[in-house]
């Protein structure tokens, strides 16, 4: 079980530091301020789920949860280079930050069906990722 709970811990952090990172690279070519001020704010949830998977992290094991690879990284930078250059409405913009949204609820919503067992505080961290992408979810979708 303590493998599960890092498993998922790790998963939820990699889904959080990618939604960190495609908001980073994409809130440059927003120039809507309301557009801006909600990825902002998306920006500090994902920033926070990550802060409490280290704290939880810490409690079931010396080493630090993993992240995104600098592949990842690399590729979610690119794909947002290459579906921006033509294309900057918010239309779009919320259109890919949705499409990886709504991947992220799928694995969220996996991983606890997968995981009954996980620790409750890191089952409750899973279910509040995966409730906050879908909250990110409607509010993109206003974007549209």
């Amino acid at each position: 079980m303590q493998n599960n709970n890092l498993n998922v811990l790790d998963e939820v952090n990699k889904g959080a530091t990618m939604g960190m990172d495609a908001i980073s690279f994409i809130i440059d070519k927003v120039g809507d301020p309301n557009f801006n001020k909600t990825l902002e704010l998306e920006y500090n949830k994902y920033k926070d789920i990550s802060r409490r998977v280290n704290d939880l992290y810490a409690k079931h094991s010396s080493k630090e949860p993993h992240e995104t690879s600098t592949m990842n990284k690399v590729m979610t930078w690119y794909g947002v280079q290459m579906k921006t250059m033509g294309d900057q409405s918010n239309s779009n913009i919320a259109e890919l930050l949705l499409n990886g949204t709504n991947m992220g609820i799928i694995e969220g919503r996996r991983l606890l069906n997968q995981h009954p067992e996980v620790d409750e505080n890191v089952a409750q961290l899973l279910d509040d990722f995966v409730s906050m992408q879908e909250d990110s979810v409607e509010k993109l979708k206003t974007f549209l």
